[in-house]
């Protein structure tokens, strides 16, 4: 008995430690294991797949009923976790069989607003199609366009530029897209790029921040000569 116990131990303890695969999954199919919870990456099902790219796993959990929006101890929906791996591909499958675009973890993220700030630009054309709140604000209290032109995603700016985005919202900072461009901005080709966008898309280049800094101070301060003159002819103070 001693020894039987013994062996028991062992395998229950390499149960904990190592991701369960064959035969050690053979050797613990009698165990028993909450309904939606993968031994394999301590993840729901439908989140692992995703999250690893695994379109035919996704299929099989869909077709057998799996909740498309099931979550992760983190908060994440299937379509969230596959946002921050970038799989376009099963992003595309989930929002196929329904998944909630705008459905939020626990700091605020939402597939949308992911993809927006982390330049996710395939996923983030998908994400518009299908309904994105694009009122929805992070836990900054920020829009997509505000870290999009912070991070210098030119082409995620200019995608979100041809929505009803709001592009002079203003986020917990007291900054707009702008502002952030330039105050979190380089001053480098790809910011320079994103502040020409947003003023040729209407944004207010006057509008300053908390303190009172406008843009147009905000680039001379930094030796943005480029930035700068941009908003100069735009009618920058």
């Amino acid at each position: 008995m001693k020894r039987r116990h013994a062996l028991l131990t062992a395998l229950s303890t390499a149960a904990l430690m190592v991701p369960l695969r064959a035969p050690l999954s053979a050797l613990l199919a009698g165990l028993a294991v909450p309904a939606g919870v993968s031994l394999a990456a301590g993840l729901p099902p439908l989140v692992d797949a995703a999250e690893a790219g695994d379109l035919q796993a996704l299929r099989r959990l869909l077709d057998a009923g799996a909740a498309v929006d099931q979550r992760d101890g983190r908060g994440r929906t299937a379509l969230l976790a596959a946002t921050h791996a970038n799989r376009v591909d099963a992003a595309r499958l989930l929002i196929e069989r329904w998944a909630d675009v705008n459905a939020k973890d626990a700091i605020d993220d939402s597939p949308y607003l992911y993809a927006a700030a982390e330049g996710r630009l395939e996923i983030l054309r998908l994400t518009l199609a299908a309904g994105a709140d694009l009122k929805s604000t992070n836990r900054y209290g920020g829009t997509g366009l505000i870290p999009a032109a912070h991070h210098g995603h030119v082409e995620v700016v200019r995608e979100l530029l041809k929505t009803a985005t709001p592009i002079d919202h203003v986020n917990r900072l007291g900054w707009t897209a702008l502002l952030e461009a330039v105050i979190l901005g380089d001053g480098g080709a790809a910011h320079t790029e994103i502040v020409r966008a947003l003023v040729a898309a209407g944004a207010d280049v006057n509008r300053a921040d908390g303190q009172g800094v406008t843009p147009l101070a905000h680039a001379r301060q930094r030796g943005q000569r480029a930035i700068a003159e941009i908003l100069r002819r735009a009618g920058g103070r």
